[in-house]
């Protein structure tokens, strides 16, 4: 039974110059730069929304914050309006 060494079952992945080594490299270099690029410009699309989105939050939760200290200047002035009213009636009731 004949062994085979491993290096002779593996196809040659080599280039068979280093013109066509250097060729390859540079092929190979030029396609992950043109990823990179393209993740990198995707990247700031996404950047730029998420930058735009939480700005309309923020503008909304302003709108709120002072929706809210409105309404809390209302509360405050009714609450005021209904004890001078519970102040009076016990006034009356005292009176009699």
């Amino acid at each position: 039974m004949a062994t085979t060494a491993p290096s002779e079952l593996e196809p040659k992945l080599l280039p068979a110059g280093p013109s066509e080594s250097e060729s390859l490299l540079s092929s190979l270099v030029y396609d992950t730069s043109q990823q990179f690029q393209m993740a990198m410009s995707n990247m700031l699309k996404m950047i730029t929304e998420i930058d735009q989105t939480a700005g309309g939050i923020m503008e909304e939760i302003g709108k709120c914050n002072d929706t809210a200290f409105e309404r809390k200047k209302e509360l405050e002035e009714e609450k005021q309006r209904f004890q001078k009213a519970a102040y009076a009636v016990l006034g009356m009731l005292n009176d009699t």
